[in-house]
């Protein structure tokens, strides 16, 4: 069996994998909040534990962590865990085991995803061989480039949500300003993430929240994406349509900075569940709009991955692709 695992910022997903070379299949799958654990190998022996799972059983195991992975070892980014192979390794008595940054993870998923679990934003006509590129908006942002080498998409990672945000409206603007004020920079994660809602929404929000949102709340990023949908307070429309901007903008300069012929994947637990707002023509809007090149962006395709558990598939795919 495989062992995969998808870690994130707010919730980590584990699971065991037949060892199918093309698309592993999944035997068992848990989650748990990523902070309940002190570190990854108490929560994978707790996991191991709780399915009765015999050691020795998983002899490969691959896990998508949230943050830049060197050589071994990985420092999350919005989570004070440091994770390193050979520590999991050693306490799990599992063969091999490999790190991966978590839209690295996301994107071995692409290529054996099926028809079911994408939204086409846009059909486009993909390239044989052409980039892929993948963005993901969840606690935080990622991004990640699929290149064709010998015949097989080949993901590789960035850490490209933490480049500089590019404002380029009157309000963006205002937005920059405001987080400069507060963080000493605006990158593009400050905006285009889960915790990027409370900086838009404290811009948007010149009087109280009609639907009593608090920006601060942990839950802030559903409760204003709930009020605006229902179009119950014109500050949380406004957060959202920033949002959902800002993603497409970025969405299209990822297309743009990797040529990503072969299509563009919108993943992360956002894009899915503010569906409405991602298919009202304001994301593509701002994907397209990217004079003189707007025809070569758009005749990519763009996809939204609905499959909520992309990672952690794309983490069993590689580990099954190693020996």
């Amino acid at each position: 069996m495989l062992l995969a695992g998808d870690i994130g910022g707010t919730k980590t997903l584990l699971g065991l994998f037949d060892g199918s070379p093309v698309r592993p299949r999944a035997m068992r799958v848990r989650s748990y909040g990523t902070l309940d654990y002190q570190d990854l190998p108490s929560m994978v022996d707790a996991f191991l534990t709780d399915r009765e799972t015999p050691r020795g059983t998983v002899r490969r195991a691959s896990f998508g962590v949230a943050g830049p992975v060197l050589g071994d070892s990985a420092t999350l980014t919005n989570v004070p865990w440091r994770v390193e192979a050979n520590g999991v390794r050693s306490a799990l008595g599992i063969d091999r085991v490999d790190l991966l940054n978590d839209l690295e993870a996301m994107a071995w998923s692409i290529p054996v995803l099926n028809e079911r679990e994408v939204y086409v934003l846009q059909d486009g006509e993909a390239l044989r061989g052409g980039n892929i590129a993948l963005i993901a908006a969840g606690t935080g942002l990622g991004e990640a480039l699929l290149h064709w080498v010998d015949d097989r998409f080949v993901p590789s990672p960035s850490e490209a949500g933490h480049a500089d945000f590019p404002a380029r409206t009157e309000r963006e603007i205002a937005l920059v300003r405001d987080v400069i004020s507060r963080f000493g920079r605006a990158d593009v994660e400050h905006v285009v993430s889960g915790r990027g809602f409370a900086n838009l929404f404290r811009v948007a929000h010149r009087d109280a929240c009609r639907a009593g949102v608090d920006g601060d709340s942990p839950d802030a990023p559903a409760l204003i994406s709930s009020a605006a949908l229902d179009r119950r307070c014109p500050g949380c429309v406004e957060t959202l349509d920033m949002f959902v901007e800002a993603y497409g903008a970025e969405a299209g300069n990822l297309a743009l900075r990797t040529v990503s012929t072969g299509g563009v994947f919108i993943g992360g637990e956002i894009a899915p569940k503010i569906l409405p707002a991602m298919t009202s023509g304001t994301f593509m809007r701002a994907f397209r709009a990217k004079p003189p090149l707007e025809d070569l962006v758009a005749k990519m395709p763009v996809k939204i991955i609905l499959n909520a558990e992309a990672g952690l598939l794309g983490a069993a795919v590689f580990a099954a692709g190693q020996r």
